[in-house]
């Protein structure tokens, strides 16, 4: 059985994930979080969430289509977890790429048998291929993953994981280095750094307590990790956090960008409309949205591009309206931004 629902999330709330699940936002402008980390790039993807994480919108005027799946078995597919065990970034397919994802997705009620959007997704990442690896391949960087999901608190060593798994011939280690670009070491620091945001931001447990349950040696020693990592201590990224009070810092900055983008790009502008100097304003926005002003005034303008290309207005009168000098400085920086021209944009749209 699944759950399917579609809705308008609340502005800054954060809606835990209890079960595995897929999200697709219907429409919708600005940024969501997930984890910790900020994304702007969301639109035509279907997003996978696994139990234990969160997401949360920063804008107020998303619709978002839920579909929750109570059928635990399925999830233990090895095939299947590729779109839920996250090495890097979110679990998505891209839409705009696969046909059947989109004919599933794009009813108004899905029927009964929507668990096969499981299915399809999952044949869908293999061929998107995001790591360049084949199945076997992809198999043993997962069972790594699975080890280091259960074991991040047990302080074992690179070699120790990897001995947990049965490597079928291939180094293991040297594996993931070479298709994911990070080491074991560094997935396991990642994971033991999400556990601890999550544990800063969303319970009352002291620095101390959070320490020994996360397997650091002392809090001392977990204060300069969690520093070192995220620029704040731990007291410090919990109030500004801010998960009980849900302060509307990141919907006031979103909201006069999508004002003022195409006239103003200068940090001191925004600064001065949110009463900060330019540094307190870029530190803010550093810690309660994981990115700079300057990475949100541009991709605020590539968001306007994208609707003026599907509106079919012209490059030319594109550019002048976002305040680029000539056209193909508009162009050039839409290619930089998005992977591709302004012309294969649309074109990729209109074919999907």
């Amino acid at each position: 059985m699944q759950k399917v629902e579609k809705f308008s999330p609340e502005i800054n709330k954060i809606y835990f994930i209890e079960c595995h699940t897929l999200i697709h936002i219907l429409s919708g402008k600005g940024s969501i979080q997930v984890d910790f980390k900020s994304y702007f790039d969301w639109q035509e993807k279907a997003i996978f969430l696994e139990k234990g994480q969160y997401i949360k919108f920063l804008s107020d005027d998303f619709m978002v289509r839920r579909i929750e799946f109570s059928h635990e078995s399925k999830f233990y597919d090895k095939d299947v977890r590729v779109l839920f065990k996250h090495l890097i970034s979110l679990g998505y397919i891209d839409l705009l790429e696969c046909e059947e994802c989109n004919t599933f997705l794009s009813e108004t009620t899905l029927t009964e048998n929507s668990a096969d959007i499981i299915d399809i997704s999952s044949k869908q990442w293999f061929w998107q291929n995001p790591f360049k690896a084949n199945k076997e391949e992809y198999q043993i960087i997962f069972d790594v993953k699975e080890i280091i999901d259960k074991e991040y608190s047990s302080n074992l060593t690179s070699n120790d994981l990897v001995s947990l798994i049965n490597d079928r011939g291939y180094n293991a280690q040297a594996l993931i280095k070479n298709k994911v670009g990070l080491t074991v070491k560094n997935l396991m620091t990642s994971k033991r750094l999400q556990e601890s945001l999550k544990e800063v931001a969303f319970t009352n447990k002291n620095i101390q307590e959070i320490s020994y349950n996360l397997g650091y040696k002392d809090d001392a020693y977990f204060n300069r990790v969690f520093k070192n990592s995220i620029g704040q201590t731990p007291k410090q990224f919990r109030e500004n956090f801010d998960f009980e009070n849900r302060d509307l810092f990141s919907q006031d900055i979103l909201e006069l960008l999508q004002k003022y983008h195409t006239k103003e790009r200068s940090l001191e502008f925004y600064a001065n409309e949110m009463n900060l100097s330019i540094k307190a304003l870029s530190n803010k926005v550093r810690a309660k949205m994981n990115t700079s002003l300057g990475q949100l005034i541009r991709l605020e303008l590539i968001n306007s591009a994208k609707l003026m290309i599907l509106e079919g207005q012209s490059i030319t009168s594109i550019s002048r309206q976002l305040g680029f000098e000539e056209p193909n400085h508009f162009s050039r920086f839409f290619k930089h931004y998005s992977k591709v021209t302004p012309t294969e944009f649309k074109l990729k749209k209109y074919n999907s």
